[in-house]
């Protein structure tokens, strides 16, 4: 960490969040907060921690990589929620000491607790507490829990993932986790922003099933466009053709020419094979509508050179490209190395990718290494015994 940001008050300094949550949404949340400069006390069932603790392998240092990557730094406090004590000494902290609160309990289980937010914002009308549910507050599923795949599931988000007339595929991260984490974040900020000039706290709900559904907004607009179902598009997009991953003699090479200068320069780029030129690719709508025999057209030159050969030429007359990269081609790449996004936990090392935001130049840096179970329980709680 260099010494300007180490000096830098961070834009969440002074507010104090608890999260009371497990897996990947509310972590990833918080990490946003932390991130940011918020104190993220992360409340933990004694015993085991969060569930994410020890979703492996990959482990770092006896921890799962995945908490490694979404609770750096925070605080860890164990918590016995069948313990009056245990659970009287977090009711405190919340009323007395708490900013924000996010949760991601079972539905219902918070409220069983005497911690939800109908009683705690009572009691704390400065109070912001966001709940996430899994498929919504409301509705015959509310009561339901849920996970990421059963949400890229049942929102028809796995059904247009892959190739058509193959089985379904998840998309390869936790999409609706995240996503939900950062509508979390942004929900919160802005809850903020209206405290300071009102004085008031809020209730927000956010929930997996909602977050799915916002990414399928085009494909709905779409269905109650022409009344025809989406259909699972490969590397390639709705609407919009040559516009997705090609074979080269050594790997595939994603090419986006969407529009009609772009594909008539994409022609001279292929030697201006004469089918280039027929009716059927004139413009964009024709495109798509012959896709197949179109990507097997452009197919049977590509695949003739490797893909360093095409990418020179598309660069050359401006046509975006990208090869097909696997984690290791990631991290060696120098534009990943140019952004510095790629951080080292404090003490151990970890490469973790930071925050994608800069403040007048600067990025977030990564200030402590996710932390063991527990660990903070003598700067935070007091024990039954009344001792540090």
């Amino acid at each position: 960490m260099s010494e300007d940001n180490q000096n830098i008050e961070w834009p969440l300094s002074g507010i104090r969040v608890y999260e009371i949550g497990t897996s990947v949404a509310a972590p990833f949340g918080t990490w946003i907060l932390a991130a940011l400069g918020a104190e993220v006390i992360k409340v933990e069932p004694t015993g085991r921690g969060d569930d994410c603790r020890h979703w492996g392998p990959p482990f770092w240092n006896g921890t799962s990589a995945m908490f490694q990557a979404l609770n750096r730094d925070k605080k860890s406090v164990t918590v016995d929620l069948s313990d009056p004590a245990d659970k009287e000494w977090l009711h405190d902290e919340l009323v007395n000491k708490a900013d924000v609160v996010l949760q991601n309990m079972r539905p219902g289980k918070i409220s069983s607790l005497g911690l939800g937010a109908d009683t705690l914002c009572k009691e704390n009308p400065k109070l912001i507490y966001c709940n996430i549910w899994a498929f919504g507050q409301t509705g015959p599923m509310a009561d339901k829990p849920g996970y990421d795949p059963l949400m890229q599931a049942y929102s028809g988000l796995m059904g247009l993932n892959g190739e058509e007339g193959r089985p379904p595929v998840r998309v390869g991260t936790s999409i609706i986790d995240m996503g939900t984490g950062m509508w979390c974040s942004i929900a919160i900020l802005t809850a903020l922003f209206n405290r300071q000039k009102t004085g008031e706290g809020c209730v927000v709900d956010t929930a997996l099933y909602e977050t799915a559904l916002s990414w399928m907004t085009y494909h709905m607009a779409g269905y109650h466009s022409t009344g025809e179902l989406p259909v699972p598009q490969g590397s390639g997009v709705q609407g919009i053709a040559p516009y997705q991953a090609y074979e080269c003699a050594d790997g595939y090479l994603v090419v986006a020419a969407p529009n009609n200068k772009l594909f008539e320069l994409l022609k001279g780029v292929m030697g201006n094979p004469e089918w280039a030129n027929e009716e059927r690719f004139q413009t964009n709508p024709d495109r798509f509508t012959n896709k197949p025999e179109l990507n097997r057209l452009i197919t049977e030159v590509l695949i003739k050179e490797p893909r360093i050969h095409w990418r020179k030429k598309l660069d050359e007359v401006g046509i975006p490209n990208s090869p097909i990269q696997k984690v290791d081609e990631v991290l060696r790449d120098p534009q990943t190395k140019s952004l510095g996004i790629i951080q080292e936990s404090v003490e151990n090392a970890m490469q973790l990718v930071g925050l994608p935001i800069r403040f007048n130049g600067e990025r977030p840096p990564i200030k402590n290494e996710a932390p063991e179970l527990g660990a903070d329980n003598a700067e935070y709680k007091t024990d039954t015994r009344g001792s540090k």
